[in-house]
């Protein structure tokens, strides 16, 4: 049977290089299937011209389906749900809102409600070999310490609204185990490619550089807090390539993967790490966290610097991600997780080439 490749969150980053990995790896065998907003349309139909172009497609390889996952019927069109019925043998859901300042009503009805509707017309489907959902390591809230691939415990507290209900979403996803073959990843804070740098927008790390570049003028810069918390940065490609191979792995069937940095660095490097390659200065002294999260508390002063306050919580979070069953079952495979220092120099010439480009920086409200 022809394989089909059902994908939310398409025009999105990662689900385009997904996209793009998952045919290569497949030998370009199969038939692509998006699931689209009606206002993404004409970006999704630029973005599929240039996959196709790009790995030789032809026309039906590839199909664009309006539809919107906060709906219960996925699909504009109810004339979809029997055609693809038995179609589709891999469905890979990546749909949700990623921004650590979304309000709690508005990430419930992506992020949870959403991959409700998505799981119920995945039950139907009669040919499914394999349901690879994205969840988030940070599903584990203010919990610390080592934390396991194999838990799902919830916490007595999260950091963010976005954490909350990925959290709420794997819990519906990880239930459907025991009826379907689900795969589970959770990936750490993805950052742009180890090697060309690039990267769709200006989040996570990349708030740490938005703030030393506008503060670059001041004769020093101190650190932030005594930066002790690892911070688990995880390049695109990792991802992608990992994400790929472990979904069409056997023994991926029924697994939660902790795609992160196996050995991560305290932001108190990264900070300095990035405070030299950027700006060719080293820190000194030390602003308490306290403080900087008083400055971020004021609009104009975190629309100025380019920084969520929210992104302050993962400075002091003391928790490690263990990774040992995707390191293990990645094994054969060859493929790990470059070190962070080792795609620095790519990440940095990529912000400096795209810091003023409102295409990449996310607004900051």
């Amino acid at each position: 049977m022809e394989y089909g490749y059902f994908f939310t969150g398409f025009p999105g980053f990662i689900c385009n290089q997904l996209i793009r990995e998952v045919l290569k790896r497949n030998d370009l065998k199969g038939v692509i299937y998006v699931l689209v907003l009606q206002g993404m349309m004409d970006k999704a139909r630029k973005e599929r011209q240039a996959i196709m172009k790009e790995l030789d497609l032809k026309d039906e390889a590839f199909v664009l389906i309006e539809g919107d996952i906060t709906q219960p019927s996925l699909m504009s069109s109810i004339d979809n749900h029997e055609y693809l019925n038995g179609k589709i043998t891999h469905v890979f859901h990546l749909a949700a809102i990623y921004d650590l300042a979304v309000p709690r009503d508005i990430a419930y009805k992506i992020n949870v409600k959403g991959t409700n509707n998505v799981n119920n017309w995945v039950r139907g489907l009669t040919q499914l070999k394999r349901y690879v959902y994205f969840s988030t390591a940070y599903v584990v809230g203010t919990r610390e310490g080592t934390l396991y691939e194999s838990e799902l415990i919830r916490p007595k507290s999260f950091k963010n609204h976005y954490e909350e209900t990925k959290y709420e979403a794997e819990v519906l996803v990880d239930k459907l185990k025991r009826e379907i073959p689900i795969t589970i990843i959770r990936p750490g804070i993805v950052k742009g490619h180890s090697q060309t740098g690039e990267t769709i927008k200006f989040d996570g790390p990349y708030f740490m550089m938005n703030f030393l570049d506008r503060l670059k003028f001041l004769p020093l810069l101190p650190k932030l807090g005594k930066g002790e918390a690892y911070v688990n940065l995880v390049p695109i490609d990792y991802i992608i390539q990992a994400t790929t191979y472990l979904s069409f792995l056997e023994k991926g069937i029924g697994k939660t993967y902790h795609l992160t940095d196996p050995s991560p660095y305290r932001a108190s490097e990264i900070y300095t790490f990035m405070m030299e390659e950027l700006i060719n200065k080293k820190p000194m002294g030390t602003l308490p966290l306290t403080v900087g999260k008083w400055f971020l508390s004021i609009k104009p002063m975190r629309r100025y610097l380019r920084v969520e306050k929210e992104a302050l919580d993962y400075f002091t979070w003391m928790g490690h991600f263990d990774c040992t069953q995707a390191v293990n079952d990645l094994k054969e495979s060859g493929i790990i997780c470059p070190d962070f220092k080792d795609g620095l120099k790519p990440m940095t010439a990529f912000y400096l080439k795209q810091k003023d480009n409102p295409n990449y920086q996310i607004p900051i409200l």
